[in-house]
């Protein structure tokens, strides 16, 4: 049970894997405790410069600092920064702490079964990765019982009322409504990015994927269009699917850049920080997004995407893939959905004319999925968000 103050002290731990994706989710995490419930939050990451590209004004020299009330400290080993164990501690993805926080939460155990007047040791949890499998409803909330007497409950964030819920912030539809309801917004957006030349019917897809030789077939298909496409891409590990289309290598590239070929114009996109990124999926046709943090902000962007899901051995991500697109498709017209998910799946198994063939059976039926990309993130949200039910979840433990 957290404390009956009316503030309470929340600690998050995140180790940075795949260089967005973990801190991206963690931070979002923070800000909505902070900003939403009042918790002061305290946030433990490993590797301040991933961070520091969805937080540009991070230090990378500071070993803890302070940005939207919410602590940031520098994990190390050892610890350079004093724990204190407070109302709730989050491991994010299964994260090892530290043996200098392990033995601080034994001995608050230890101390409270002495006196119980001493504080209770913090809810301990594990917020895991998210996922659509049906298996998740059953793992959802349960403790484990570690070799100290602790309890350490496992979160899953998911798409049903049986699971933990999503990230989103509660005023972000409104936003993202009242942003789409203006075409200048998106065209402002462009210009501030330094993207040059878009105008109001060309297509435009924005492009975070991880390296596949799908990507490389459409970019040569939008090449030979009719109508003109701008690829937003930022640099990094999807630009090295494209190197021979571009005009120098990768590591010569610049944000800013831009790339003209026939009716495709590839955009080197700067890096922004999440509200900047949350913006661009709002402002394009089509977003292809990997990993986790960017897989949930495109769909709340209401906009048709692509997922590319992070390999795993034994082709697990494909199963992974496969429960969301059930999930997603189940309001779809038969066809329509069997085309989405046959694009999503070319597309991961880097299928290059698969990819091309479903992409244009894709775009004709535009109206349609864009109509259910609308709809989808009010069904999948299920009336209470993550951060609301984990609140809730802390006070019932």
């Amino acid at each position: 049970m957290v404390s009956q103050n009316s503030e309470q002290n929340w600690d998050i731990f995140c180790a940075v894997v795949d260089n967005y994706g973990d801190i991206g989710v963690t931070w979002r995490l923070a800000k909505q405790l902070a900003v939403e419930h009042k918790i002061n939050v305290t946030l433990w990451v490993d590797d301040l410069n991933s961070f520091q590209h969805i937080l540009p004004q991070l230090d990378l020299k500071k070993v803890t600092q302070t940005y939207f009330g919410i602590k940031i400290n520098q994990w190390s080993e050892p610890l350079k920064c004093c724990y204190v164990a407070g109302d709730v501690l989050i491991e994010a993805f299964a994260c090892e702490l530290p043996a200098q926080v392990k033995q601080q939460l034994i001995t608050a155990k230890q101390n409270y079964d002495e006196d119980t007047t001493q504080p209770k040791p913090p809810v301990w949890l594990n917020l895991e990765y998210l996922s659509a499998e049906s298996w998740v409803e059953g793992c959802h909330g349960l403790p484990s019982m570690q070799s100290s007497g602790l309890k350490k409950y496992f979160y899953f964030p998911g798409f049903t009322d049986k699971t933990g819920g999503l990230i989103c912030e509660q005023q972000l539809f409104a936003q993202r409504d009242a942003w789409q309801a203006d075409v200048s917004n998106r065209l402002s957006l462009f210009e501030s990015l330094g993207l040059r030349g878009i105008k109001t019917s060309d297509t435009v897809v924005s492009v975070f994927s991880y390296e596949t030789d799908a990507l490389l077939a459409l970019c040569n298909l939008w090449h030979h269009s009719e109508q003109i496409v701008h690829a937003l891409i930022p640099k990094g590990r999807c630009l090295n699917s494209l190197v021979e289309l571009l005009p120098c290598s990768v590591d010569k590239i610049s944000a800013g850049s831009q790339i003209k070929l026939n009716n495709l114009v590839i955009h080197i996109l700067p890096m922004t920080d999440q509200e900047g990124y949350d913006k661009l999926l709002w402002s394009c046709d089509f977003n292809i997004v990997r990993g986790e943090d960017s897989f949930l902000r495109a769909q709340w962007a209401a906009k048709p995407f692509i997922w590319h899901i992070y390999v795993q051995e034994d082709d697990y991500h494909l199963i992974k893939l496969d429960a969301f697109m059930q999930l997603y498709c189940n309001n779809l017209p038969p066809e329509l959905a069997n085309s989405w998910k046959a694009l999503n799946l070319a597309f991961n198994q880097g299928q290059a004319d698969a990819t091309c063939e479903h992409w244009q059976q894709l775009n004709l039926a535009g109206l349609p999925l864009q109509q259910h990309a609308k709809q989808w993130p009010i069904d999948a949200i299920n009336d209470v968000d993550l951060v609301s039910r984990l609140v809730q979840f802390v006070k019932n433990s």
